[in-house]
């Protein structure tokens, strides 16, 4: 490759990866729309789901966010019924963030969403399994 394809859009690797997240935010949006959950809160969710209570900072550092721009998100959960923020006896700085009985019950509706996603994708199971390690690796390298 010469030094002038590296200039090229199609050969940034920053911009697959861009157009890419728009497509998989594209196929994802209708099957959230259906359960009335946008994509930070469907991936708020995803992880409440594995395991609720979780302290706020730890629902950041699982979404590689900052707590502060979760805040938003939490509320706008809270305010549809999905879950409720409980400030520790301990020390009031600590939130801790809970499911409400709604909240476990969405995960119901939510669950045909990951296979609709894998066909959007014509992956197979091996396939997706290495290019999400791949992807991770990636991260952790960006993030070092």
């Amino acid at each position: 490759m010469n030094s002038e394809d590296y200039f090229k859009l199609d050969q940034q690797l920053c911009f697959a990866l861009y157009s890419t997240s728009l497509a998989m935010t594209k196929v994802y949006k209708p099957l959230l729309d259906a359960v009335g959950l946008t994509f930070p809160q469907y991936l708020m969710m995803l992880v409440l789901w594995e395991n609720d209570g979780l302290p706020l900072k730890e629902l950041a550092r699982r979404l590689h966010q900052d707590s502060g721009a979760l805040t938003p998100v939490v509320k706008r959960l809270e305010a549809e019924g999905y879950v409720t923020r409980r400030r520790s006896t301990e020390d009031e700085r600590n939130l801790s963030i809970e499911l409400t009985p709604a909240g476990r019950d969405l995960r119901a509706k939510a669950q045909e969403i990951n296979g609709s996603v894998r066909l959007a994708c014509a992956m197979n199971d091996e396939d997706m399994s290495q290019l999400r390690a791949s992807l991770i690796a990636l991260r952790k390298s960006l993030d070092a």
